[in-house]
């Protein structure tokens, strides 16, 4: 008889499956998330936390010396130095008292010296102390698809609810497609159809801007209009240059 889990983790790179029903900004809000669903007696072996846009942050913690690279390794060999020395003081009989303070100082006196030779062959290429970490923009929680409804109302209860995904949904644009506007009783009736003998007033149309005439070959303009010719009738008023004479 086996006992085996049905979704126990595979052995190699497999993408996670299910339906996202939260998003969170931090892994400690999905982590409570998560928490809350097994408080609330949750099947959270079905629940699956996943970091997206994955970054690597290393933090700088400090500057890097002589003096502190001597005093790390002095500390981590001084650790060692007493576990040897606690062995033999253990396996040594009381004779071995002595055999622990001595273990102590050759650790401390090895670690040191093994630190500064190390840092002095870098040739202070990295002269700080950091940490390093794999950081996620956003942690998503997918959760088996015949079970994620249940985990989505559950975590709508939660303190922290959905997330980015009740943020979303919040943010979401609520405009519906804008309705047709109410027609005019003067042209339509109350269902909408045409009112048979209104006449709607025809929209003003812009009018085209006016082109210049071209002047037409062979014809004469105003000013090189030709002379009158003298009337023949005798009591016709003379011209207006005789009455100006």
């Amino acid at each position: 008889m086996t006992f085996t889990r049905a979704n126990a983790t595979p052995r190699v790179p497999t993408p996670p499956r299910g339906d996202e029903v939260a998003a969170y900004d931090t892994y400690l809000e999905a982590q409570q998330a998560v928490d809350y669903l097994s408080d609330e007696k949750f099947p959270v072996q079905n629940v699956t936390i996943v970091g997206t846009d994955l970054r690597m942050v290393e933090r700088v913690t400090g500057r890097l010396t002589y003096g502190r690279v001597a005093l790390a390794g002095a500390l981590s060999g001084a650790w060692f130095g007493f576990f040897v020395g606690l062995l033999l003081t253990f396996f040594g009989g009381p004779e071995a008292g002595g055999v622990l303070f001595v273990g102590i100082a050759l650790g401390a006196g090895f670690g040191l010296l093994f630190s500064v030779l190390s840092y002095a062959f870098t040739g202070g290429r990295r002269d700080f102390t950091s940490q390093s970490q794999i950081v996620a923009s956003t942690y998503a929680i997918l959760c088996a698809t015949e079970q994620a409804g249940e985990a989505r109302s559950l975590l709508l209860k939660s303190p922290g609810g959905l997330g980015k995904a009740r943020q979303a949904a919040a943010v979401a644009p609520s405009t519906a497609a804008a309705s047709p506007s109410t027609p005019d009783p003067r042209w339509t009736t109350p269902t909408g159809e045409p009112r048979y003998g209104a006449m709607r007033p025809a929209a003003s149309t812009p009018q085209p801007p006016q082109q210049p005439q071209q002047p037409v070959p062979g014809a004469a303009s105003p000013e090189q209009a030709p002379p009158a010719q003298p009337s023949s009738d005798p009591y016709a008023p003379p011209p207006e240059d005789d009455r100006r004479a």
